[in-house]
């Protein structure tokens, strides 16, 4: 399993190994159960599957059920419109891959694949559970002694190292995802996750103004829709009338 970002890549393997069995020799292995990874970031879901004879016509993964044997094709959901691409590595290996990944992403993906005559249709269980999460820099401890804490939604895939900027510079790396300091109000903080640093976590800051961007930069065609979106933060004695 591959997890990417525009900028960086970070490979994660994962050996153990989901084995479902189906009916007269029909099957599908998913190479991992559960990935949880960054709002934002590109993930492959990768699998395996087998059956008796005959040739199969038909694969896809799906999350959608919206009638009995009507499975919906990722690459045919609007919710997924652009963002999927299908990959057959070898005779009986097919990887998923998802890009831009938001926090609705967060499912069970499931492969399915028929037979040439359409009279074999299977879909391996329990699938992929994918949980995507975005990064929050939680703030405790006293006036000036504060521990900043870096929290996800779910547990990271394959236990990250951690980053920690200071007013925009890079201030500490570390495998823990507290930063304890003396730390003065003025200044502000976010974290992010080595080799996903473009995924940063929006900035804490006691006594200070900021507004952080979602994305610095965007390609669209003409005539298309698009969101442009940003987080802000402003001292706590100060109440927010407008914006725009």
């Amino acid at each position: 399993m591959a997890l990417r970002t525009a900028g960086s890549v970070l490979v994660v393997f994962l050996w153990s190994l989901a084995v479902v069995l189906g009916q007269y020799g029909w099957s599908v292995i998913y190479t991992t159960q559960s990935i949880c990874t960054l709002k934002g970031s590109t993930v492959e879901l990768t699998c395996s599957f087998t059956y008796p004879s005959g040739t199969v016509t038909t694969t896809f993964w799906f999350t959608k059920i919206y009638a009995e044997e009507n499975y919906v094709s990722l690459s045919d959901d609007p919710d997924y419109k652009g963002r999927v691409t299908y990959h057959k590595h070898e005779e009986n290996s097919h990887t998923l891959t998802i890009t831009d990944l938001r926090e609705s992403d967060s499912a069970t993906y499931k492969f399915r694949f028929t037979d040439q005559t359409e009279g074999w249709k299977y879909f391996g269980s329990p699938g992929v559970t994918l949980s995507v999460t975005g990064l929050q820099v939680k703030v405790t401890g006293g006036h000036q002694d504060k521990t900043l804490t870096c929290i996800t939604t779910c547990t990271l895939t394959d236990n990250p190292t951690y980053i920690w900027y200071k007013n925009g510079h890079k201030v500490k790396e570390d495998t823990s995802s507290l930063y304890s300091d003396s730390f003065s109000d003025a200044d502000s903080y976010s974290c992010a996750v080595k080799d996903h640093e473009d995924l940063h976590s929006p900035a804490v800051c006691q006594k200070c103004w900021s507004v952080t961007y979602t994305h610095q930069k965007i390609c669209a065609l003409k005539g298309s829709t698009v969101n442009i979106s940003c987080s802000y933060t402003y001292p706590s004695y100060h109440e927010i009338k407008t914006a725009f």
